[in-house]
């Protein structure tokens, strides 16, 4: 009898946890993600070729990351992993009441077809940033925040010399510190976040001792570097001809608009811009698992409501490492149980399961704490361009809602195109969402991401077992 496998989706901490748990367990795993290095966007280490004297620099969680990586060598040698690197997953197949196929693209040109059968899966696929526009958003110079890490983790490369920082978020605090240690000159980090929202949920906050002492590092290091924080502050346009010169700020008042008289201008050539995370669910969804709002819905064990099919990290709901460090580790655990024929005993990870809830219940307090500003949208004019793909202004978008009547995202799709480029509304989705006035949802798509028809037809003839 063959031993029982099980395919990861994403080799990010919540990937590479299950992966270990099950592994130890007698599962044969099957870990495949799109990078050519196992560590997620959170774990990213710069290309071999670069030389890197101290990646660990630009991490923390350093000793953390080595048992990961150190753990899946191991599993990979004795044959009871494997790790498929520069696989793009774009779909997940049910085949009967048993048994799941993966279906990839292999290599940079992502043309090479190859398939994945397994007994169950997990879904361990992350999360994505969420920016809202305004603007100047897209001038060359603007950046994601977490792009800007990526740049710096993955390339050592600056994004330019002089930086602002903004949005709204505890990812902020990394990308200003990285990029003051690297040798950028911060000018300013701008956070929407009102400081008093700190203290009435400071209870929440405090059960977490370990996360509000990793706060006060970061503080420690802004105050090293000499970078200027900018509470309850909101970038409310970037500036420049051919590229970004500068960003306009502006104090928030209590109702989350910006406040007359405290506008502000930076000089920077980088701004590293980002408004929370949100969950990769694209394919959950195509899956036909529960998605409740932007999370993908799981049960005590991590187990979606899709028979043979687990989730954990990032795309059940933002939470950080920690979190999707437990969340894979339950995961594994579970899948070793329930693919030997035995229903797992909640006991067995009893510790883990309360730290997850802790964990939880502390994301929960700083989502509250580190929401947009409520009328953001206020500040988007109607030529700012909100579908970059599409090249659709704020203005269409309106007019589709107040002329043509569109109540829905889907609506204002058909009606202006916006969402309809290549991204598929993953970026502009959330902004256009908050001009049209509709609720932000995930959206629903057959595939993860563009496949060539090529590789649809030969679908069923490059088999990984």
């Amino acid at each position: 009898m063959s031993e029982p496998t099980l395919a990861v989706i994403g080799a990010g901490p919540a990937g590479l946890a299950a992966t270990l748990a099950a592994a130890t367990r007698g599962v044969r795993v099957r870990l495949i993600d799109s990078a050519q290095e196992a560590g997620g966007q959170f774990y990213r280490q710069p290309a071999a070729g670069l030389g890197a004297g101290r990646p660990q620099a630009l991490h923390h969680q350093w000793r953390t990351w080595e048992k990961l990586r150190d753990g899946l060598t191991t599993h990979v040698r004795a044959g009871r992993a494997s790790h498929l690197t520069d696989h793009h997953v774009w779909f997940v197949e049910r085949r009967g009441p048993a048994g799941l196929t993966v279906h990839a693209l292999l290599g940079p040109e992502q043309e090479e077809p190859v398939e994945v059968r397994a007994d169950a899966v997990l879904l361990a696929t992350g999360g994505y940033e969420k920016v809202l526009p305004f603007p100047g958003w897209t001038l060359p110079g603007v950046v994601t925040a977490g792009g800007a890490q990526a740049m710096l983790k993955g390339g050592l490369v600056l994004p330019g010399r002089t930086a602002v920082v903004a949005g709204t978020g505890p990812l902020l605090l990394p990308v200003a510190t990285g990029l003051a240690a690297a040798g950028a000159t911060v000018a300013a980090l701008v956070d929407s976040a009102d400081p008093r929202a700190f203290v009435r949920r400071s209870r929440a906050l405090a059960a977490e001792p370990g996360k509000v002492a990793e706060g006060a590092r970061y503080a420690g290091e802004l105050l090293r570097h000499r970078v200027r924080t900018l509470f309850h502050h909101t970038v409310v346009a970037a500036h420049g001809t051919e590229r970004l010169e500068a960003v306009t700020v502006a104090a928030l008042d209590r109702g989350g608009r910006a406040r007359p008289g405290t506008r502000r201008r930076l000089a920077c050539d980088t701004l590293a811009v980002g408004h929370g995370m949100l969950p990769h669910t694209d394919l959950a969804e195509a899956l036909g698992c529960r998605v409740d709002g932007t999370d993908v819905y799981v049960d005590g064990e991590q187990r979606t409501d899709v028979p043979g099919v687990w989730a954990a990290g990032e795309t059940t709901g933002i939470g950080g490492s920690a979190l999707s460090l437990a969340e894979g580790h339950i995961a594994g655990r579970s899948i070793a149980a329930r693919l030997a024929g035995r229903v797992p005993d909640p006991g067995e990870w009893a510790g883990v399961a309360r730290g997850r809830e802790r964990l939880r219940a502390f994301f929960s307090a700083v989502d509250a704490v580190y929401a947009p500003p409520v009328h953001w949208t206020e500040q988007v004019t109607d030529e700012t361009v909100v579908c970059r793909c599409e090249e659709v202004p704020a203005g269409a978008v309106r007019s589709a809602v107040r002329e043509l009547g569109a109540g829905d995202l889907r609506t204002v799709k058909l009606l202006t195109r916006a969402g309809m480029g290549w991204c598929q509304g993953r970026v502009c989705g959330p902004g256009i969402a908050g001009i049209a006035g509709c609720a932000e949802s995930a959206g629903r798509r057959p595939f993860a991401r563009p496949v060539p028809l090529g590789v649809l037809a030969r679908a069923g003839e490059s088999e990984l077992q």
